[in-house]
């Protein structure tokens, strides 16, 4: 008797440690998937931040080159407009002379009309 008793305990712990192995091997393939999953919503997390860093750097890229176009073209026109400055200030510079000339060529001919009389 005491053998079956000691069989009866002995397969009773065994079978009692079998489902307790069985359980944590349960828990641990648990706490592994769900690492896997933590793992790949960070991965996502990551990949959305450079996505959107991505976007910002093109938004950026886009707003300077727009910039240095509007800066080219203002650059542009103001010369355009100091061209056309310089033109108009030109055409009275010579109109001036013209007529200092006229002046000065109709006092030359008083002068000689005085002489002569």
């Amino acid at each position: 008797m005491r053998k079956v008793i000691l069989g009866t305990v002995l397969m009773l712990a065994l079978s009692v440690s079998f489902v307790s192995c069985r359980e944590t091997a349960d828990k641990a393939k648990d706490a592994a998937e769900q690492a896997g999953e933590a793992v790949e919503a960070a991965g996502e997390d990551l990949k959305e931040v450079g996505e959107d860093a991505m976007d910002a750097a093109g938004e950026a890229v886009d707003s300077a080159a727009e910039a240095t176009s509007d800066a080219v073209d203002s650059a542009k026109e103001a010369g355009e407009d100091a061209i056309e400055d310089v033109k108009e200030a030109g055409t009275d510079v010579k109109d001036a002379a013209k007529d200092a000339a006229a002046k000065v060529d109709d006092k030359a001919k008083e002068v000689k009309d005085a002489v002569k009389n």
